[in-house]
């Protein structure tokens, strides 16, 4: 088997790494941790569109870029994280700008009684032993590439930590800004989370951009609820329109933990996000909802795995998608339910709508079973808005273009209608309706 083609991407990665000190250096096994993972990275290179996990997704142009590594100048950065303040959420926050943590902008005193709430980079300069179980993967399959970029080059990140049987009133902010910068840089954040027996949180993760940067960030992140744990996370996606942004999370429920997810793909010239979710314990819950709206010439991809190993789990997923122009969405939702996870129960629908000739939507539900007495459904759809719906509109005197402006708001909306914030639902909406066409 030949090598694989070394790229000015890999070189000005592997040159980073070469020139970069990261905390926790002195830590034997977190030391050969990142270099395993570099030096795997450094084997395999970019995947190319033969490797199934990246069929829908090429990596060419992003293999003939250059990134400078880090950025010296973060902590000196002016940005002005009010403009990125949601309603009602002003409770703990951590924020990053360019993947360094800033700590004028944070928001950690008087943490409420349960949460621990810490940057990486401080939380390595303690024991580090409670976070080997994250830090010290090697990622062997063939499409985490970036995963083990991450795993080789994080520097900083968020330990987010909730005891057992708290229940953490306000939700935690979680912000990473881009910013301007000389050059177009590489950050990588960490977060590790965990959800101790009983413990509740709310979780908002927002990626912005403080200004157009053509950047490359990377975060992964290791989420494990314990039993009975209950976990709402929000992710509202909007970075520059030139930059590049790769996601990678793994979740893992224990007995009658739930987990509501919910997704709002917005910004970005390529983004990819893999969710991989295993609910491990006995009637574990995972409900997922999911909206990208594209413009220009945007990719986005996600990429889901669910498995049910547990007896009488429940997963269910709805996911949107909307490209206009010549974008491109991709969506791949994959069920196991393993063998011995008898009772388990679910769904995955994949709607999409094209609101261009040229724009184009890859989606894939992909369902396997195992086991009995297994209740299942998955399905997808790709078209376009009903030409009846747009008929009856039009003639109550509707516009064309404020019609289909109106039937595509409809069609996403309705993915965060069990979010119970309402404040965060109407402002999600808001964020979403400003991104459709003719909005």
């Amino acid at each position: 088997m030949s090598e694989p083609q070394r790229t000015p991407f890999v070189d000005s990665l592997l040159e980073a790494a070469a020139q970069t000190s990261l905390p926790g250096s002195t830590i034997g096994w977190l030391d050969a941790a990142r270099r395993e993972n570099l030096e795997a990275f450094a084997a395999a290179g970019l995947p190319d569109t033969r490797m199934e996990a990246w069929k829908y997704t090429a990596l060419r142009a992003l293999g003939q870029r250059r990134f400078a590594p880090g950025d010296a100048q973060a902590a000196m950065r002016d940005v002005d994280a009010s403009a990125f303040a949601l309603p009602g959420i002003d409770g703990p926050a951590l924020v990053f700008v360019n993947g360094v943590f800033r700590a004028d902008l944070s928001r950690t005193e008087a943490l409420p009684a349960g949460l621990s709430l810490l940057p990486l980079s401080q939380a390595l300069q303690g024991d580090a032993e409670p976070l080997r179980f994250a830090l010290s993967r090697h990622y062997r399959e063939g499409g985490d590439v970036f995963a083990r970029l991450n795993a080789a080059l994080a520097g900083d990140g968020v330990v987010l930590r909730v005891a057992a049987g708290a229940k953490i009133a306000e939700p935690v902010h979680l912000l990473m800004i881009g910013a301007p910068a000389e050059d177009a840089l590489a950050w990588h954040v960490r977060h590790v989370i965990e959800l101790g027996e009983g413990a509740e949180l709310s979780l908002i993760e927002h990626h912005a951009s403080g200004g157009d940067q053509q950047h490359l960030g990377t975060q992964v992140a290791d989420v494990v609820l314990r039993e009975g744990a209950k976990l709402r996370h929000v992710t509202l996606q909007d970075i520059a329109a030139s930059s590049t942004l790769v996601r990678h999370n793994q979740l893992q429920l224990d007995a009658r933990a739930q987990a509501s997810l919910y997704v709002l793909e917005l910004g970005g010239a390529l983004v990819r996000h893999d969710l991989h979710a295993t609910l491990v314990g006995d009637e574990s819950r995972l409900d997922t909802h999911g909206v990208f709206v594209l413009n220009g010439r945007q990719h986005v991809d996600t990429q889901m795995a669910i498995r049910h190993q547990g007896l009488n789990t429940a997963s269910h997923s709805v996911w949107r998608g909307v490209a206009d122009q010549r974008s491109r969405g991709v969506f791949r939702g994959a069920i196991v339910v393993a063998q011995g996870a008898d009772g388990s129960d679910a769904s995955l629908s994949s709607k999409n709508l094209l609101l261009s000739g040229q724009a184009e939507i890859d989606t894939k539900p992909e369902l396997e079973i195992y086991a009995d007495e297994v209740k299942a459904a998955h399905g997808a759809t790709v078209g376009q808005l009903d030409e009846r719906s747009l008929f009856y509109l039009r003639s109550r005197g509707i516009p064309l273009t404020e019609a289909r402006a109106m039937l595509t708001a409809a069609f996403c909306r309705a993915v965060f209608e069990s979010l119970p914030d309402e404040r965060l639902r109407e402002h999600l909406n808001h964020q979403l309706m400003a991104h459709l066409p003719s909005a």
